[in-house]
């Protein structure tokens, strides 16, 4: 599990990281390719011959440079982070849950209550995987290619089943433990990384003790 675990949250920061490198430079190219044909207007207007053929040169050079397929690939980026980022936040429990009724029910109940929604979670991703493998299988066979990198389409829609398979391993792993353990993955949403001013705490701790926020069976709970 360390393993899988380790690979998972590599991949993640490895897709993010990298859609945001190439949004930065084909943004910045684009801005570049902007500034360089308006100081190359300007000088040809006023006449100075050197500044004209330096900023020439310079929009000449960024015009070779071909980045129409960043966007594209960016896209593709960011929907394997999102399938795979969503396995994540199951694994971590970040994923945002209404459960006031639940919390005030009784522990068997909401015990019962509880592994039923993880086994419908479970369910419904391990259905889109399914239905997703055999979409990638028919695509296989198909000619389809992406219009700019001219990828196989079936690799762009493989995050589908891969994503929705490890999902629906995460929803069967935190019900194992829970039903072992009472123990959910919670994750502090008042809680910043690295930040310890004073008036931080209370209010998380705040948000922590609040009916609203999902507990598991180990916790102690206040009477309101």
């Amino acid at each position: 599990m360390r393993f899988l675990d380790r690979l998972e949250e590599t991949l993640i920061t490895v897709l993010i990281g990298a859609a945001t490198a190439i949004v930065f430079v084909a943004v910045l190219h684009r801005y570049s390719m902007t500034a360089t044909a308006s100081v190359l207007s300007w000088a040809r207007a006023h006449d100075y011959p050197l500044l004209f053929d330096m900023s020439k040169s310079a929009f000449t050079a960024l015009r070779t440079i071909n980045l129409v397929w960043a966007q594209e690939l960016t896209i593709i980026l960011f929907v394997w982070m999102a399938k795979f980022g969503a396995a994540y936040g199951v694994r971590t429990g970040i994923h945002v849950g209404i459960d006031v009724l639940i919390n005030r029910l009784e522990a068997g109940k909401r015990r019962a209550f509880i592994l039923f929604g993880l086994a419908c979670g479970a369910l419904f991703t391990g259905t889109i995987a399914i239905l997703g493998a055999n979409f990638v299988w028919h695509m296989v066979h198909a000619s389809a290619t992406s219009p700019d990198l001219e990828l196989p389409m079936w690799l762009v829609y493989m995050a589908i089943p891969l994503g929705s398979s490890l999902m629906c391993f995460r929803f069967l792993q935190v019900a194992h433990s829970f039903f072992m353990t009472g123990e959910l993955p919670h994750h502090d949403h008042g809680h910043v990384d690295g930040l310890q001013e004073s008036g931080v705490d209370e209010v998380g701790d705040a948000i922590i003790d609040s009916n609203l926020t999902p507990r598991d069976l180990t916790e102690d709970h206040k009477d309101k």
